[in-house]
């Protein structure tokens, strides 16, 4: 069997999607080129302004951080399809480099709700925001994070093979795992990822976006406001982009392998549409620095931004003091 054809549950539906071996290689050439360069610039621009940063600039940066990562990893994934799906730099490199891979686009996400839970706080409680600021409440969570990301990392890496090699002696990486090793193994790392990487942190963003969006309505808008709600916006439309279609596929791709869907034409077709999800996921390194075109723009407006907090508290006080009057 090649690698290009992936066996169905039962063994009698082969998947195919060779259309791969030019959609990656163009779509990770280009995410390569613009991801890395655009990350690369905007983390120097972001750590020349670190020494009294807020709590997004700590998020920022370490996505900037996680975008950079993933685009280093591209170029064996490109030379990986364009050899169609033969992987030639051993078995270790394959689980250092696809560990790497797929756990940026986790970290990813959680970043992304890190900024938005971070721009609601500033615009919904504006008071709290400034003591927060004076913490370490984002450096730990960022710690965290990255702590509980490693762990899962290292536990992939050491915990066996991640390549499997075929009868034509062509080498997969990462990918058309045996059904044995994809439930007893595999599974578990997928469940943790997909809750803790995916739907908890996407749903921080679909449910503080529109409750910034509602205050934000309340208020006068100024350039702090107007600002913070439109990273926000950034945030879920990179989110809706690029990382939901790629977990939604790949939900129920792997309930197919796991044999809990047992249709040939509808794994198929997950098959193939997880490979256009794959890339449209990538996108996500070259869409990054427009967050952090906000956030710098952001950011040179400091005292103007401070001033805009305190425009918020004194309003909130203000509407406080008239709804009290006019009380009986």
């Amino acid at each position: 069997m090649n690698n290009s054809v992936e066996s169905s549950t039962g063994g009698n539906c082969n998947l195919e999607a060779d259309f791969q071996y030019y959609l990656f290689p163009v779509v990770y050439s280009i995410v390569f080129i613009l991801g890395l360069t655009g990350n690369v610039l905007a983390l120097c621009l972001l750590t020349k302004k670190m020494k009294k940063a807020s709590p997004s600039y700590v998020y920022i940066t370490n996505l900037a951080v996680v975008d950079i990562v993933y685009c280093c990893t591209l170029p064996f994934r490109i030379y990986y399809h364009i050899k169609k799906n033969d992987w030639p730099f051993g078995d270790i490199m394959c689980r250092i480099t696809g560990t790497l891979y797929f756990a940026s686009i986790y970290l990813s996400v959680a970043f992304h709700s890190f900024i938005c839970l971070d721009r609601y706080i500033a615009v919904v409680h504006p008071r709290r925001y400034i003591r927060m600021r004076n913490t370490h409440f984002s450096k730990l969570g960022t710690v965290l994070v990255w702590a509980f990301s490693l762990i899962i990392m290292l536990s992939l890496v050491f915990s066996g093979s991640l390549s499997s090699t075929f009868k034509n002696n062509t080498i997969a990486c990462f990918e058309n795992f045996d059904p044995e090793t994809l439930s007893k193994r595999i599974a578990v790392y997928n469940i943790v990822a997909l809750l803790f990487g995916f739907i908890i942190p996407f749903t921080i963003i679909i449910v503080f976006y529109p409750l910034a969006a509602k205050k934000i309505a309340q208020l006068n808008r100024s350039a702090f406001t107007e600002k913070a709600l439109t990273m926000i916006r950034a945030i879920l439309v990179i989110s809706i982009l690029c990382f939901v279609p790629y977990h939604v596929t790949y939900f129920f791709h792997f309930l197919s392998r796991l044999q809990l869907i047992e249709n040939c034409a509808f794994s198929s077709f997950l098959y193939k549409f997880r490979r256009v999800t794959m890339a449209l996921a990538s996108l996500n390194s070259c869409l990054d620095p427009l967050i952090y075109y906000f956030a710098t723009t952001h950011f040179k407006l400091r005292y103007s931004r401070k001033r805009s907090i305190q425009q918020v508290i004194n309003l909130r006080r203000r509407t406080k003091s008239v709804q009290q009057k006019s009380e009986p």
